[in-house]
């Protein structure tokens, strides 16, 4: 079955029409007539919409058979820009993109979430504009924002609920805060589901099964599973940081309780076990320096935590049977140490069957993935067919 033929004919608007476009294949008019089975009178009038949008522009012309060439159109990724926003505690990245996730500027600085919303999204209104002006685009030109959080997200709200390392943040509207000064629909999810957003997309958009795990000053994961990203009920699923460690220490967690994964594998527990030993350390990018400095005890505790790391992911494997485990976060920057100790028990203590092709591997977006993720998930909601039908309109 040839490309043209694979999809059954059905009727369609414009909105579902630009869909065909989105994966930038050059199309004619009769491709499209071909694929949905519309008259042509009718897709020469919702490819001149489309092309009046500017969501779809002119693409040359394809070979012709006989006759004159006829012309093609894709999808046009440079018509808006959406601006991608990863907060970390102790960290942000912003980006501005087109619709398909091409950075147009960056820019990354500490920051310190404990501050509260108000601060925070200052600073964000603040660089949202200096990004605009660095890419030379109008406000005009931007459509959606995209978020990212550390703590738990009600994502269908956008709010934080309950977060242990965001004093201040607990049920702020945070999309209500940024739209009102950006003028655009703001979307907010957890910081780890956006990563895992990103680096599907990004880097493994053939694998329907992946799992991201962020190491940093805390532990959660994102979960993809049937190419689409998982919440849960209420979006936290994945918080694998407050998962008690099978025989692990009993120290004290910010959420209250002992054991957890974060008390025992974060940034911060792993530069504690370093000063027990007497060595100066007090967070993951200590952490991480004394690791690459090669500092024989940064490198021993950091195998640790990824074995403990390594127990609560066996669960999750033979839970939800992924693909491709990526691991990501500061502490992921350390290097082969932390995957090493996670390979291990993970390797050792699952079934063969859900291992057999499991890989287990470092991020590939160099630190991108929450922008890229964020980026995404703006795009998708302004390129939907719905929201195109209704841009049209």
């Amino acid at each position: 079955m040839d490309e043209l033929t694979k999809f059954a004919p059905k009727p369609t608007g414009a909105g579902e029409m630009f869909q065909l476009l989105r994966d930038g294949t050059p199309r004619t008019r009769a491709d499209l007539a071909t694929l949905t089975g519309q008259a042509r009178s009718t897709i020469a009038a919702r490819v001149d919409l489309l092309l009046a949008s500017g969501f779809v522009t002119p693409a040359g012309e394809a070979n012709s058979t006989g006759g004159r060439p006829p012309a093609t159109f894709r999808f046009n990724p440079a018509a808006r820009v959406v601006l991608a926003v990863d907060l970390g505690a102790t960290h942000s990245r912003l980006a501005l993109t087109d619709l398909a996730g091409e950075v147009l500027a960056e820019h990354a600085e500490q920051i310190a979430i404990a501050e509260g919303p108000e601060p925070v999204l200052d600073r964000v209104v603040e660089l949202a504009h200096q990004l605009l002006a660095s890419a030379d685009r109008p406000e005009s030109d931007l459509v959606s924002v995209g978020m990212g959080l550390p703590g738990p997200v009600e994502h269908s709200t956008g709010r934080p609920i309950n977060p242990p390392i965001m004093p201040g943040w607990d049920d702020a509207d945070v999309p209500g805060l940024l739209s009102r000064r950006l003028h655009v629909p703001v979307l907010v999810d957890n910081d780890v589901n956006i990563m895992a957003l990103g680096e599907h997309t990004s880097q493994w958009p053939e694998v329907d099964h992946l799992l991201f795990v962020k190491v940093a000053t805390g532990i959660g994961a994102g979960i993809i599973s049937d190419g689409a990203i998982r919440r849960g009920a209420q979006g936290s699923a994945g918080d694998l940081g407050h998962i008690a460690v099978p025989g692990g220490l009993d120290l004290p967690c910010r959420c209250g309780n002992t054991g957890c994964l974060e008390a025992v594998a974060s940034g911060p527990a792993i530069a504690s076990a370093l000063s027990a030993l007497g060595t100066d350390a007090s967070t993951g990018a200590d952490v991480v320096a004394l690791v690459r400095a090669g500092d024989l005890d940064a490198s021993r505790e950091v195998r640790e935590a990824g074995r403990h790391i390594g127990g609560v992911l066996a669960a999750c494997v033979s839970m939800l049977n992924p693909s491709v485990i990526v691991i990501g976060g500061q502490v992921a920057e350390a290097g082969e140490h932390l995957i090493a100790g996670i390979r291990e028990v993970v390797y050792r203590r699952s079934l063969p069957l859900a291992t057999q092709h499991l890989r287990i591997v470092a991020s590939r977006t160099k630190g991108r993935a929450g922008v890229l993720g964020a980026s995404a998930m703006a795009a998708e909601h302004v390129l939907s067919a719905a929201a195109i039908d209704a841009h049209i309109a």
